[in-house]
C-alpha cells in the first residue's frame, strides 16, 4: 500500500493538540513518512471546534491546516501568518475568483478546496476548482459544515477523473481502517480523521487514535 497522507482535524486544546502528535510521531508510519501527517485548526466561529484563542502549544512536526469557511481574505491571511499555516482548507461556497485573488494573498501555504458529496452528481462541483487548489477534499454533505460523523458512499468517488489529488473524509472512524485500506482510487492520497476519534468536540481520544493508525500500519 502506497504511503497515505493523514489529517487529524479539530483540534483546538494544547494538551491535547500535544497528545495526537506524540501518539503519530512514535508511530513507525511517521518514522517512513513524517511529511504526510497534518492537524487541522477550525477557525469558523459556528463550529463547535471552533478555534478562538491561540492555544498554547502548536504542533511543530505535523503539518498546520487552517479550515476556513467563506471567510474574509483579509482575515484568512491574517491567520495563515499568524499561525504559520501550511495549508488553507476553504470549506465553504467559495467562487473560483476567490481562490485565485487568496493564492495571491496567501503565496506560501497549500490550498485544499472541500467538496461536499451526497451523491454522484455532486462530485462534479470539481471541474470549477481544478487547477486552482493542491487538493480537493471530499466530504459528507450535511447541514453543518463537516465534523457530523456521516459517510457517504465511497463508490460514488468512481464519477471524479480530475487531476487534483484527494483526501476522503467524512465520518471515517476507529473501525474503518480495512475499508480505508481497501479503498481504491489513483487519485486519493490520503484520508481526514474528526469526530469519530472524539471524547469531545474538539478533544481527540489518544487510544483510538493509536490504534488505528497500528491498523493502517500493520493491518490488523
Amino acid at each position: 500500500m502506497s504511503p497515505m497522507m493523514i489529517k487529524v482535524c479539530g483540534m483546538r486544546e494544547a494538551g491535547n493538540i500535544r497528545e495526537v502528535e506524540s501518539a503519530i510521531t512514535n508511530s513507525s508510519l511517521f518514522t517512513l513518512h513524517s511529511s504526510l501527517f497534518l492537524m487541522g485548526l477550525i477557525f469558523w466561529p459556528k463550529s463547535s471546534r471552533y478555534v478562538a484563542e491561540r492555544p498554547a502549544y502548536l504542533p511543530t512536526q505535523c503539518k498546520r491546516v487552517g479550515v476556513f469557511v467563506d471567510e474574509d481574505i483579509e482575515t484568512v491571511r491574517r491567520i495563515a501568518d499568524e499561525y504559520t499555516l501550511d495549508f488553507i482548507q476553504l470549506h465553504g461556497h467559495e467562487t473560483p475568483d476567490y481562490i485565485r485573488v487568496l493564492r495571491a494573498a496567501c503565496a506560501a501555504p497549500r490550498l485544499i478546496k472541500a467538496i461536499s458529496v451526497s451523491g454522484r452528481d455532486d462530485i462534479a462541483t470539481y471541474k470549477s476548482y481544478e487547477g486552482l487548489v493542491d487538493f480537493f477534499l471530499f466530504d459528507t454533505k450535511c447541514p453543518s459544515v463537516g465534523g457530523s460523523g456521516q459517510q457517504f458512499d465511497w463508490s460514488v468517488l468512481s464519477a471524479y477523473d480530475g487531476n487534483t489529488p484527494f483526501l476522503l473524509s467524512g465520518g471515517i472512524g476507529p473501525d474503518d481502517a480495512q475499508r480505508v485500506k481497501a479503498f481504491r482510487h489513483e487519485k486519493c492520497i490520503g484520508i481526514d480523521l474528526n469526530s469519530r476519534f472524539e471524547l469531545a468536540p474538539g478533544l481527540k481520544d489518544i487510544n483510538k487514535l493509536r490504534t488505528f493508525l497500528n491498523a493502517i500500519n500493520n493491518g490488523k
